[in-house]
């Protein structure tokens, strides 16, 4: 059973993001399943459905790595489990 969770990175765009972001991920046990991103007048925006059913780190840890992450190149990165999420577009 996938284990899906929303990734969204917004900022101002600088070289290496994605490759930062993906790395993380990569190290610890994270598949990306789909990946989608824009750069609006010098503003990076990145939404990212990941599966960490395989992951060597918990959730929490996940979410907590990434924010920490985002800080250091200067990005606001958020992690939300998938039904969270919908709940919270839901029209």
């Amino acid at each position: 059973m996938e284990n899906k969770v929303i990734i969204t990175v917004v900022g101002k765009d600088t070289v290496g993001i994605i490759a930062r972001i993906c790395t993380y991920l990569a190290e610890n046990g994270v598949n990306v399943l789909d990946i989608t991103q824009t750069i609006v007048q010098g503003f990076f925006n990145m939404m990212m459905i990941v599966d960490i059913n395989a992951s060597t780190r918990s959730f929490g840890e996940l979410q907590n790595d990434l924010e920490k992450l985002g800080n250091e190149i200067g990005v606001q990165v958020k992690a939300q489990k998938e039904a969270i999420f919908d709940e919270m577009h839901r029209i």
